[in-house]
């Protein structure tokens, strides 16, 4: 299959390499469209074909097409678009905000994929939620997970507003983890340890704990009480998270997150 990707940006190269180097699509039949001719020559490395700077009858040879570009430039996409896209195409959209049907009114195409990634995507341990128009048959929903999970996890959602909530949890998940190392980072620091120590400390420590998750079937709350001891230190510290009411606090985030989410929906702006 001809896949066109739309837009060279963090996400639009990480799927392009992704595809390359999981061997789902060739170099000979990957397409870049980007108006930067700046990114032509990082383009070169991962397809065969000419970089486009605009659409054209090239497009109408495609099969699959990836709207990689923020949500603020596609009024002015869709338009150049339109003349050359075929009802039989698929397209799949990672706008955040921009909803199914506004993709099918203003390219006038049926058969739309709609997706949330997120920023591990970028070194393949992403965690991806995505749901599909009526139009999309079985095989074609299959077919896009397998490209998907190229870059990481996928989940598939029948249901659009579930994105909203993925947006919350998973899409911006990263940054409330990494606010958190940070947090630990700076304790470590005022006990005493250097900086480059108390990195070492914390993301190590993120590390092998998620590694336990993986590899055995306990939830966080029963490694939580296999790492606790009666009178300990971790005893110490969830008295303290508890009191503070630190778990609701987080959730009180969360639905921040997911309530600002479903506001840009409604806008169509990115979040």
């Amino acid at each position: 299959m001809n896949v066109l990707i739309i837009g060279a940006g963090n996400m639009g190269l990480t799927y392009g390499q992704s595809f390359i180097d999981a061997s789902v699509v060739s170099r000979d039949r990957l397409f870049f469209l980007e108006n930067q001719a700046l990114k032509a020559e990082l383009l070169e490395k991962i397809s065969n074909n000419p970089i486009h700077t605009e659409a054209s009858s090239f497009v109408k040879k495609m099969d699959f097409i990836v709207l990689a570009v923020k949500p603020q430039d596609f009024p002015q996409l869709a338009p150049a678009l339109k003349p050359f896209l075929q009802s039989d195409q698929l397209i799949l959209s990672i706008m955040a905000g921009v909803t199914i049907e506004a993709i099918q009114q203003a390219l006038d195409c049926k058969r739309i994929v709609r997706a949330m990634p997120n920023l591990p995507a970028q070194v393949g341990q992403g965690m991806t939620v995505f749901t599909t128009s009526t139009e999309v048959n079985r095989q074609q929903i299959f077919w896009v997970q397998n490209l998907l999970n190229t870059t990481g996890k996928t989940l598939y959602t029948p249901n659009e507003a579930m994105l909203d909530a993925a947006t919350a949890i998973s899409g911006s998940g990263p940054a409330f983890v990494f606010f958190f190392m940070q947090a630990m980072i700076d304790t470590a620091k005022s006990m005493g340890f250097s900086e480059a120590e108390a990195q070492l400390l914390v993301s190590q420590t993120f590390r092998g704990s998620i590694n336990l998750l993986y590899r055995n079937n306990y939830s966080c709350e029963a490694w939580i009480k296999r790492v606790s001891s009666r009178g300990g230190t971790t005893e110490a510290a969830m008295a303290h998270f508890e009191s503070e009411t630190l778990s609701e606090r987080i959730q009180a985030g969360l639905e921040a997150a997911l309530n600002r989410a479903i506001e840009l929906s409604g806008q169509g702006k990115e979040s």
